[in-house]
């Protein structure tokens, strides 16, 4: 394993310096999934909460929270994003739950892990946020990168989750 980069010689924290790294085409995934009760997926489904259109709402602010997570992690260069996608799936597995995806890209120094990352946690807060006068006991879980392309560290895919 190699070792962490965000310290320098010292032990102090720093933001790493991509200066000298050529720009290339970067691309992540994230998943997560907030897991709810059928009753609120319903009512999530058929647009009919009290507060709009969830997922609607949820993606617009997956897309904010990619193009602002420099200003949310202290360490993160500021990127100039060329495209965030934030998509959701509900119900999977027999497990009542939306499914959230963010696909983020830039031509750049340095990868866009974060922000994907961002994206899902905040997608899914908003989720909550709009459904939680029904169903306080929603949890988020397994949230993870599901893929990067592009840098010095090439591809990353992760491996399939274990049969249960």
């Amino acid at each position: 394993m190699s070792s962490l980069t965000h310290f320098d010689a010292q032990g102090q924290a720093h933001m790493v310096d991509v200066a000298a790294k050529p720009a290339t085409h970067r691309v992540a995934v994230a998943t997560g999934r907030i897991e709810m009760q059928a009753e609120t997926l319903a009512l999530i489904e058929s647009g009919t909460a009290k507060k709009g259109d969830v997922l609607g709402i949820a993606r617009i602010a997956g897309i904010q929270a990619a193009k602002k997570t420099s200003d949310l992690i202290p360490l993160c260069h500021p990127l100039a994003l060329t495209r965030v996608a934030v998509d959701f799936g509900t119900g999977e597995g027999g497990v009542p739950q939306v499914v959230c995806t963010a696909t983020v890209e830039t031509v750049g120094p340095t990868g866009v892990e974060m922000e994907a990352l961002t994206a899902v946690q905040v997608a899914l807060l908003t989720i909550y946020d709009m459904c939680k006068a029904v169903d306080r006991g929603m949890t988020i879980n397994g949230v993870h990168v599901l893929e990067k392309h592009g840098g010095k560290s090439g591809s990353y895919t992760a491996a399939p989750p274990a049969k249960g």
